[in-house]
């Protein structure tokens, strides 16, 4: 029997992998999943009365109103950022993505601005490389990129 997946695509962009866009940057395409409340959720008559079997990996499950009318109008559990094309499934669980960028609560993700959110999972996606802080054209379609630690790197552009 298939399994089912524990999350809703709710949507992907590019980001800039140095953190910042500049000629020659490469870009990651990011999706937000996100894990709808009733997931694991303790409140009887949601089938979890067993346990939360993703308490693992995912933030904790909240509880559903009692007067919940079945529209599915209660927050996100959690919201969990992965790289397109990262792979589902581990030892723990087969739900759980490998190496998510980042795992929010449903309500940190609804009560973070976006400008918040962009500028984190840029820093997660740069890593520990330094950012760009400059470009300078050059003659015959290239660009100099100067990076926050001084290093440079010259790139051909494509026009």
């Amino acid at each position: 029997m298939p399994l089912v997946s524990i999350y809703a695509t709710l949507w992907f962009l590019k980001f800039p992998c140095d953190s910042t866009r500049h000629e020659g940057c490469e870009w990651a395409e990011v999706v937000a999943q996100g894990v709808p409340g009733h997931i694991g959720t303790p409140t009887p008559g949601h089938g979890y009365e067993d346990g939360d079997p993703y308490a693992s990996f995912l933030p904790p499950a909240i509880q559903i109103p009692a007067d919940d009318d079945e529209d599915g109008d209660y927050p996100m559990r959690a919201v969990v950022f992965v790289k397109r094309g990262t792979p589902k499934g581990t030892d723990r669980s087969g739900q759980e993505y490998v190496n998510p960028l980042l795992v929010m609560s449903g309500q940190e993700y609804a009560e973070t601005p976006f400008d918040t959110l962009y500028d984190r999972i840029c820093k997660l996606l740069r890593g520990d490389r330094p950012r760009c802080r400059s470009e300078r054209f050059l003659p015959g379609g290239r660009v100099e990129l100067t990076f926050s630690d001084g290093s440079t790197r010259i790139v051909d552009v494509e026009r």
